[in-house]
């Protein structure tokens, strides 16, 4: 199968009236906010995307996206790579009250201005949120994962130290 870039943007309601299906790419050095958070470039990104109307009537995008990222192990301050896959139904809301009836498996995206949506922007954001919060390698592949890291030195246990309230337990007892 021919790789195709995924458009932009693309109008919600006219793809979903179409029952538009879009398999493609879009490429790793287009996302700059997901660069940013990388050590290295991003790959690019395997999109496939569904539009389509539901039985009740509601216009959804629903889709996967994966990629390969290359992050920074936070334990052994190594690079590693790792997979992240996302996968996304969001309907287009107008108005506030569009909102609010929208049922939970959908989630709501606004439309600019000229009502389309931003796929790039709109995957780039999933993406973003599922990176892992702490960046670590498997617990056998990273170089310190296996070996106790201790910083400063341990304190032995204090000898049993007075009560400072035992005044007050005197004064109890008269």
């Amino acid at each position: 199968m021919q790789t195709v870039k995924i458009p932009v943007s693309i109008d919600p309601f006219r793809t979903a009236a179409s029952r538009l299906t879009y398999q493609g790419v879009v490429p790793g050095q287009q996302l700059k906010r997901l660069n940013e958070l990388c050590a290295g470039d991003c790959s690019d990104v395997t999109v496939s995307l569904e539009c389509g109307v539901d039985l009740q009537g509601i216009v959804y995008l629903k889709g996967k996206a994966v990629t390969e990222l290359t992050l920074i192990c936070q334990r052994c301050m190594t690079l590693y790579t790792t997979e992240v896959t996302v996968d996304f139904c969001f309907s287009p809301c107008r108005t506030p009250a569009e909102i609010d009836e929208l049922p939970d498996a959908y989630d709501p995206i606004e439309c600019n201005e000229i009502g389309e949506i931003r796929l790039h922007q709109l995957i780039e954001d999933e993406l973003i949120v599922a990176m892992p919060i702490i960046p670590m390698h498997e617990g056998t592949d990273c170089n310190k994962g296996s070996k106790d890291v201790v910083v400063g030195e341990i304190e032995s246990a204090q000898e049993e130290r007075p009560n400072p309230f035992a005044v007050l337990e005197k004064l109890k007892s008269k």
